[in-house]
C-alpha cells in the first residue's frame, strides 16, 4: 500500500516498536504491540505510550543522560535482566532511536540525536519517569546525602500501583546535606519536568522512627534515586 493511498489516520508498520503518525499534529508516539513479549512488565501508569515501566526505564536513562553507556551497565542502572536490555536495544537500534559504538569489544549505547523520534521520545520521558534520572544528576554531588528515594503518589504510579495522577513529585533525602544545596537542586529539576518536586530532608534515625508518616512512608512504594533505604 502507498502512502497516498492509506486510509487517513494509520501509520505504517516501523521495525522496532516506536512508530509516529504521519497524519496531523500532536506528534503521536506508540509503541508496537507485535514486541509485548520481549519486555515482561506492565505498562508504566505514568505514561502508558510505553509498553512497559523497563523501557520506559531504559530510555529514561539513555535519553536523559548525555553518556554511552555498555549492556552491562543499562542492565545495572535499570534493574533489568540483561537479555531484556539485549532485546530491547536491539529493536531501538533498528528503530534508530538509540546508537552504538565500540571501545574494544565493548558495545557503548546511547541516545541518536539524528533520530527525529528522538525529541519528542525524550520529552515524555522527561515528564514521566525523567525526574530520577534528574535527580540523581542534581543531587550526586552534594555533601552528606546517604540516601534519596521518592514517595508518595508519584512513585506509587511508577510502581504500578493505580490511581489519580500526581500533581507533584515527593522527594526523601535521608542524611545530613546543607538544605540550600537540596532545594536549589530540586528546583532546577522542577524546572525541567514541569512538576513541583518537594524535598524533605530526614537523617537515618528520624526515618526509622515510629511516626505515622515515617511509619506510612517505609510501607508504601519508593522508587530509589541515590543509595539504598535505611531499612
Amino acid at each position: 500500500m502507498t502512502r497516498e493511498s492509506m486510509p487517513r489516520g494509520t501509520m505504517p508498520e516501523i521495525p522496532g516498536a516506536v512508530g509516529v503518525a504521519l497524519t496531523e499534529p500532536p506528534l503521536s508516539i506508540t509503541m508496537m504491540e507485535n514486541n509485548i513479549h520481549h519486555m515482561r512488565t506492565e505498562a508504566p501508569l505514568l505514561a502508558p505510550v510505553f509498553r512497559s515501566e523497563g523501557q520506559a526505564r531504559l530510555l529514561s536513562l539513555l535519553l536523559l543522560e548525555d553518556r554511552a553507556r555498555s549492556l552491562a551497565e543499562i542492565s545495572a542502572e535499570t534493574g533489568l535482566a540483561y537479555p531484556t536490555v539485549h532485546r530491547e536495544v536491539a529493536r531501538l537500534l533498528e528503530a534508530g532511536i538509540l546508537q552504538e559504538r565500540r571501545a574494544g569489544r565493548t558495545r557503548l549505547i546511547s541516545a541518536a540525536e539524528d533520530s527525529p523520534l528522538t525529541p519528542p521520545l525524550r520529552e515524555i520521558v522527561l515528564i514521566s519517569t525523567g525526574p530520577v534520572a534528574l535527580l540523581a544528576e542534581e543531587l550526586r554531588p552534594l555533601q552528606g546525602i546517604d540516601a534519596v528515594f521518592l514517595h508518595g503518589s508519584f512513585a506509587a504510579r511508577m510502581r504500578g500501583r493505580s490511581g489519580p495522577a500526581p500533581r507533584d513529585i515527593d522527594v526523601m533525602v535521608v542524611g545530613t546535606p546543607d538544605p540550600e544545596e537540596v532545594y536549589e537542586a530540586c528546583a532546577r529539576v522542577e524546572d525541567s519536568v514541569h512538576r513541583p518536586v518537594n524535598p524533605s530532608i530526614v537523617t537515618r534515625e528520624e526515618l526509622l522512627d515510629d511516626s505515622g508518616f515515617h511509619t506510612q512512608v517505609r510501607a508504601d512504594p519508593i522508587v530509589p534515586v541515590l543509595g539504598e533505604p535505611p531499612w
